[in-house]
């Protein structure tokens, strides 16, 4: 490892350290709101720009895949370069992304602009992760965690409604321009409270020649498929050919890491304590968090009549609990461990989901609060203690590229979500053409209820996962 890798301390002096987790949250919160903030504002945006029906799928495609692409990539580029410059350098390209995607005249520049966005926030993610955790001591690491992870996924929650506002309220663009003052106030922040290093040469051998066109050809072929299944058709050339290709370069990847004299991405992660159960888990709960989040929202427009700020603000429920849980679900981390955590909040998202499942064909929405409740609370028991004690598990010097692998299942599996729930949605709301329009919303009622019982059954068996896994402390 290159001795630009993150610093491997322990702890950060106390007065610096929360401003550490400050920024931190900061800049996570700024991507994932981008993950989602954009929904609500395409149909403005198809008719200024003149997005073709493709071109509005891709707004939202072309940051995702970017992003899952090459956010392992970021993690490695941030052990050769440190953490601290590769932070700087994503936050920068995501300000001047959001800044050409405000000022964007056409398909074309949105989508450029988007994709850069995804690398931006590649960049990024691996780098928060690793620093705020060198940043705390063992002792505090649950707590700063908890409230780095809970309020990034409230804004990724919140993003419709905020895009609604925004879009209503003053322009899509605006919906970009608001990362401005945020990505310089990050810019700025990371300037007095990230240490500086000194610039340092990587050597040729250093660099995974190899590694990096397997990982981002394999990863951008199975997420294009996967992204592309319901529009072109699961059995379509193009989508067969896709994830045949994905088949093959997947596993070629892996088996040339494990000879490769610099890998790219150091498998030896997954012999970690937890790692790959805490990997997994992360994957399962954004496959599940997909249902409620996407397909809520478009289900509570179209059937019960919610306007794009009405279905926002109908996703409190979810979103305030895992905001107030996932600290507390951090400092319990600190003093239990993680498996009694995981278990139980994973539990806890599938009866949330089995709930919303079991009353969505009363089409009462009051009937859901409960689940989108219990659903809360189990996300914020999960991601906090999974994330926090995969990390922890590894070397500080190592940090950046476990934060890249964990983020790379997590959004592999958010984006199988969609995929899989997606075709379900899809293939249950199939009615002939002369049927009613009851017959329709009942039919797109039932898709929907079925792919959130699918989410409960995955829930379910990460819990198995935890339980059987994920070994306590005085096992480690």
């Amino acid at each position: 490892m290159s001795a630009a890798a993150v610093l491997p301390r322990t702890a950060a002096p106390s007065s610096r350290r929360w401003w550490v987790l400050a920024t931190m949250t900061g800049s996570l919160s700024m991507i994932m709101i981008d993950q989602t903030v954009v929904s609500v504002a395409l149909p403005t945006m198809q008719h200024d720009l003149g997005l073709s029906t493709a071109g509005v799928q891709w707004v939202v495609n072309a940051y995702l895949l970017l992003l899952a692409v090459f956010v392992a990539l970021g993690g490695r580029v941030a052990d050769l370069l440190g953490a601290e410059r590769t932070f700087r350098a994503g936050s920068a390209l995501f300000f001047l992304a959001s800044a050409f995607c405000g000022v964007a005249s056409n398909e074309r520049e949105i989508l450029i602009a988007r994709g850069l966005q995804g690398i931006g926030a590649a960049m990024m993610i691996p780098s928060t992760g690793a620093l705020l955790i060198n940043a705390f001591d063992a002792r505090e690491r649950g707590k700063a965690m908890g409230i780095y992870t809970g309020v990034s996924m409230v804004f990724l929650a919140l993003g419709p409604l905020i895009g609604g506002l925004l879009t209503q309220g003053v322009s899509w663009r605006a919906v970009f321009f608001i990362n401005l003052p945020i990505g310089l106030a990050t810019l700025v922040a990371a300037h007095y409270t990230l240490p500086k290093r000194p610039r340092q040469k990587i050597p040729a051998h250093a660099i995974d020649w190899v590694g990096i066109p397997l990982l981002i050809v394999g990863l951008g072929t199975l997420v294009l498929g996967l992204m592309q299944g319901q529009t072109w058709g699961w059995g379509s050339p193009a989508v067969i050919a896709l994830l045949a290709a994905a088949a093959v370069l997947i596993p070629a990847f892996l088996f040339w890491e494990t000879k490769a004299p610099a890998p790219l991405v150091e498998l030896k992660l997954y012999r970690l304590r937890n790692f790959g159960p805490n990997s997994l888990i992360l994957a399962g709960v954004q496959f599940a968090l997909v249902g409620a989040s996407v397909f809520g929202a478009v289900w509570s427009q179209q059937v019960l009549g919610f306007s794009a700020i009405h279905a926002g603000v109908a996703m409190l429920p979810l979103t305030i609990p895992l905001l107030l849980v996932a600290p507390q679900a951090g400092r319990l981390y600190d003093k239990i461990g993680p498996r009694p955590l995981l278990v139980i909040g994973s539990l806890l998202i599938g009866a949330g989901l089995a709930w919303l499942a079991y009353h969505l064909p009363a089409h009462d929405y009051d009937r859901l609060i409960p689940g989108y409740i219990v659903m809360g609370v189990g996300i914020g028991m999960t991601i906090s203690p999974a994330t926090t004690d995969a990390l922890g598990a590894a070397n500080p010097r190592e940090r950046s590229q476990a934060s890249g692998i964990v983020q790379t299942v997590r959004q592999v599996g958010g984006v199988i979500g969609i995929a899989v729930l997606g075709a379900i949605v899809a293939h249950v709301s199939l009615v002939a053409p002369t049927a009613s329009v009851a017959q329709h919303v009942a039919a797109g009622t039932d898709g929907v209820a079925d792919a959130y019982w699918t989410g409960a059954a995955v829930m379910v068996l990460m819990a198995c996962v935890a339980l059987l896994t994920v070994r306590r402390r005085e096992e480690a």
